[in-house]
């Protein structure tokens, strides 16, 4: 290895699902405005194109005007969802911590953060309200999946409530709680190598004893993270790093 600092590819931009079945592409409105006012990109530098559900194309650039950038493309690929799959589910942070949660698990890899109004959480989202916190989410996934250079953006869905939760417990390969006092650590319990993993991270207050037997009653199980407490906004990212390092994925 020549060096220890990762050396970063080109620029990822976000099209339309079936925008990148042509011979060329062209990014317009925000996208458009980021290419060419804030990446200053210039003929015949490489950009990359992703559509955000595994469509990847590897791009030249062909020209630029203002807020406008035609590429062509010199291959096109479809990368596959990966496996396992990452499943979050996070409560409901408060201010602009739950978009620091977004981003940091976007960052990471995981796959879908659940929006969970636990018991405890102090947020609450409700009617318009809850639409903008929505929308933020998914934006904020948007724009960390290009950073990091991920041709799957995130999936957000809408708010999930507890027996929701325990639907999707009773459904995926594995479901966890993460828990101070649990008894087993995360990084010793036994994964699966395909199907969902599903993390449940509660707030900062904790999950109360009502939830935690619903969730375990569907089959999940309960795990501690470490010798520490962390924030409910940091504790999801780190944990699906956790679980990703014992995965084929990392």
């Amino acid at each position: 290895m020549d060096s220890l600092v990762p050396v970063a590819g080109p620029p990822l931009f976000l099209v339309a699902r079936g925008d990148l079945a042509a011979d060329s592409v062209t990014l317009s409105g925000p996208e458009g405005h980021h290419a060419a006012t804030v990446r200053r990109l210039r003929q015949g530098e490489r950009a990359d194109v992703t559509d955000g559900a595994g469509g990847l194309a590897e791009c030249v650039v062909a020209a630029v005007a203002k807020d406008t950038v035609v590429l062509t493309v010199r291959s096109l690929r479809a990368v596959p969802r990966p496996e396992p799959r990452i499943t979050v589910v996070q409560a409901l942070p408060k201010g602009e911590r739950a978009e620091l949660a977004v981003e940091l698990m976007t960052e990471v890899g995981v796959d879908s953060v659940v929006p969970w109004p636990a018991e405890r959480s102090v947020t609450r989202w409700q009617g318009e309200r809850g639409d903008r916190s929505l929308a933020r989410w998914r934006a904020t996934a948007r724009e960390a999946a290009k950073q990091s250079r991920r041709p799957w953006i995130p999936e957000i869905p809408a708010p999930a409530s507890l027996p929701d939760l325990a639907k999707l417990a009773a459904t995926a390969a594995r479901t966890i709680v993460l828990e101070a006092d649990a008894t087993s650590p995360l990084s010793r319990l036994p994964l699966p190598e395909a199907g969902e993993i599903v993390l449940i991270v509660g707030p900062e207050g904790g999950i109360t004893l009502s939830e935690r037997a619903t969730l375990a009653s569907a089959g999940a199980v309960e795990a501690r993270l470490g010798p520490t407490v962390l924030r409910t906004s940091t504790a999801g990212a780190a944990a699906a790093a956790v679980l990703l390092t014992r995965t084929a994925r990392w």
